[in-house]
């Protein structure tokens, strides 16, 4: 499977510069994007999930960047580490109350930084995401965006069987969505994104 982590990642660091900044990263397990540590001071990195730490923790380890990352397993509302700057790394949609985290975020850091699906993207539509995807950009609009940029990318995907342990988590609508792939090989999805700072 493979969206180009190493573009998004591009796309992020021309965007924002992270150069000595503290970063405090919402939704940074797993580490695709983990990159970008390199040129921060230090890396708050705020996840729920335990398994997707474990998962950041190697991939900072591979890029000999460990000790520049502090992992953190809570909810992002229950932590109220100051920052220089705090990402939300296709996270945004996935919190119960968008506008309420990006209050949050601007009462941590001067700068809030969101890079999520765009609205309209084919990949949240199969993901069963569209609506909250819609939700999360409504309220990063209302709270005033200082710059933004879209970009294009596309999740590939050897097979079906790929395709579908991908997306097992995200219940029954999303299985129904992707059914019409079953059978096929070489599946390409566009998922467009944007990235805004706040």
């Amino acid at each position: 499977m493979a969206t180009d982590y190493g573009v998004l990642l591009d796309n992020l660091l021309r965007f924002y510069p992270f150069d000595g900044k503290v970063v405090l990263a919402v939704g940074a397990g797993g580490g695709q994007l983990a990159g970008y540590g390199r040129a921060a001071q230090r890396v708050i990195a705020v996840d729920p999930d335990g398994a997707a730490l474990a998962a950041l923790a190697e991939r900072v380890a591979a890029l000999g960047i460990a000790d520049r990352f502090a992992l953190v397993a809570n909810d992002f509302m229950a932590v109220n580490e100051r920052a220089d700057v705090v990402l939300f790394e296709f996270a945004l949609h996935e919190l119960p109350d968008p506008a309420a985290a990006l209050a949050h975020a601007g009462a941590l850091a001067p700068d809030t930084v969101v890079i999520d699906h765009a609205p309209g993207s084919p990949w949240a539509h199969a993901a069963d995401e569209a609506e909250k995807v819609a939700a999360a950009w409504r309220a990063v609009a209302d709270r005033g965006v200082r710059r933004e940029a879209g970009f294009d990318a596309v999740q590939r995907f050897a097979s079906y069987e790929e395709l579908a342990k991908k997306l097992a988590g995200q219940g029954a609508e999303a299985m129904r969505r992707i059914e019409r792939w079953r059978g096929c090989a070489e599946i390409a999805i566009p998922m467009g994104y944007r990235i805004a700072q706040l």
